[in-house]
């Protein structure tokens, strides 16, 4: 997402990224990766819960709660647009670039 900003904003699409991460934590790989766009903190996963991006997942042999990948285009009213989980982070941009076309 942030290597692709200059080409969404020209679109005029803002990003905005949220995570179950606490905001120190959020803070030191923002800072990092040098994001370039608000990444906002949703410890108690209301959000993902809302979403519904907050589920069980499957890694080495264990199963936990956790984020379940997604990304969401939200239009100017508020409503959802596009509509993508489980998305992996190199489909993302093209995916959101697709939407936008339609």
């Amino acid at each position: 997402m942030r290597d692709a900003l200059p080409e969404l904003a020209e679109a005029g699409v803002a990003v905005i990224g949220i995570s179950p991460d606490p905001v120190p934590q959020q803070k030191k790989f923002h800072d990092k990766n040098a994001l370039g766009f608000p990444l906002l903190s949703d410890e108690d996963n209301k959000i993902a819960e809302a979403y519904g991006v907050w589920g069980e997942k499957k890694m080495a042999g264990k199963t936990f709660m956790g984020i379940v990948r997604s990304a969401f285009l939200v239009d100017e009213k508020g409503k959802l647009a596009g509509v993508a989980y489980k998305i992996s982070p190199k489909d993302t941009v093209p995916t959101l670039k697709e939407w936008l076309a339609e």
